[in-house]
């Protein structure tokens, strides 16, 4: 990670903080040290972790925080120690007990099976203590207050569901299995370790979860929050925005355009476009276009871009404005997020 200094030393510019956030503390709570840390109230998260959860949370200082949006549709991968045997209220260890089956008969080919049935485009009942809203209210509110929440099953894409260490607990009456998965955005974690106890016949909860890496930013990549006291480190604006999309080098006539959120020449043929798109799409949200990182002559981002059909009488660059009258087939690179100064 670049640009390290020491908190009362900063000056702090715009770019992605990537935190191990400890057991225990909320995003929010990692969002508020942050904001003191870095001395800015623009501060904001790419997915928010459970208390229980560690691991990496994507944090976004200033000018950055535009980028998040971009951030929390890409997939994540988790470690995570299902215990089946147990149900719960909240499908994880800070829940209630609410019964309690023998797994004492359980096989690794039997719990390889099951998690094979969870691989791959599935639909998914979130946990009733999730984030999402019903009526204008977080479902975990609405539970915690005693109400019934049932939500819908949404379809999510589980890339991985691989077990690891068995270890049989409570004298061999209930199961602890150890997971790797790597799921699209919405999956829930603690969803899958209640739905795999529900197809073994024994319910199922998590113990832990530790999420390892959020597109392209792993866990060993992370500062803790005490390191981040210490010697503040961010990755910053251009080089973050390298990282999440392809990059554009443009000219500094086409910049002053873009930062004027004009139209210029389409960032790529129509074929290339749709290349870029499917070799992106293990970083950049399959149900979202692919977007171009415009950078100006001296490395600053400009804008983000999207290829999309010319429109005549577009505000656009005199090249595209050309490119407008080619035909039905034509293409400009509008920008639809520009970072001005």
């Amino acid at each position: 990670m670049a640009k390290k200094q020491r908190p009362e030393e900063l000056e702090v510019g715009s770019g992605l903080v990537l935190v191990d956030k400890p057991a225990g503390w909320t995003s929010h709570d990692v969002v508020g040290r942050i904001r003191k840390l870095a001395g800015t109230r623009k501060v904001g998260h790419a997915g928010t972790l459970d208390p229980m959860a560690t691991g990496v949370l994507v944090v976004g200082i200033n000018r950055a925080t535009r980028l998040l949006t971009h951030i929390v549709g890409v997939s994540k991968n988790y470690t995570a120690t299902i215990r089946l045997g147990q149900d719960t209220t909240t499908d994880d260890a800070e829940g209630e007990i609410l019964s309690t089956r023998f797994a004492n008969a359980l096989t690794r080919e039997e719990i390889d099976r099951a998690a094979a049935t969870l691989t791959g485009e599935i639909m998914q009942v979130p946990s009733t203590v999730s984030a999402i809203k019903v009526d204008g209210r977080r479902a975990y509110d609405r539970a915690r207050s005693g109400e019934d929440v049932e939500l819908n099953a949404r379809p999510v894409t589980v890339h991985q569901f691989m077990i690891g260490e068995i270890r049989r607990i409570d004298g061999g009456k209930m199961v602890d299995v150890d997971v790797d998965v790597s799921v699209s955005s919405g999956t829930y974690v603690r969803a899958l370790a209640r739905d795999l106890g529900e197809l073994l016949d024994t319910g199922g909860h998590l113990t832990a979860l530790r999420r390892t890496a959020v597109g392209p930013y792993r866990v060993d990549q992370c500062l803790t929050v005490e390191q981040l006291a210490e010697d503040f480190g961010y990755i910053g604006l251009a080089e973050a925005a390298g990282q999440l999309f392809p990059a554009r080098q443009v000219t500094a006539e086409e910049a002053e355009h873009l930062r004027h959120g004009r139209r210029i020449t389409a960032s790529a043929s129509p074929e290339l476009t749709a290349r870029e798109s499917a070799e992106a799409s293990e970083i950049i949200s399959p149900t979202r276009e692919t977007l171009t990182a415009a950078f100006d002559p001296d490395g600053e981002l400009v804008a983000l871009l999207q290829d999309i059909p010319a429109k005549p009488g577009a505000s656009s660059s005199p090249d595209a404005a050309q490119a407008a009258t080619v035909g039905p087939q034509a293409l400009q690179a509008k920008p639809e997020l520009v970072f001005a100064l």
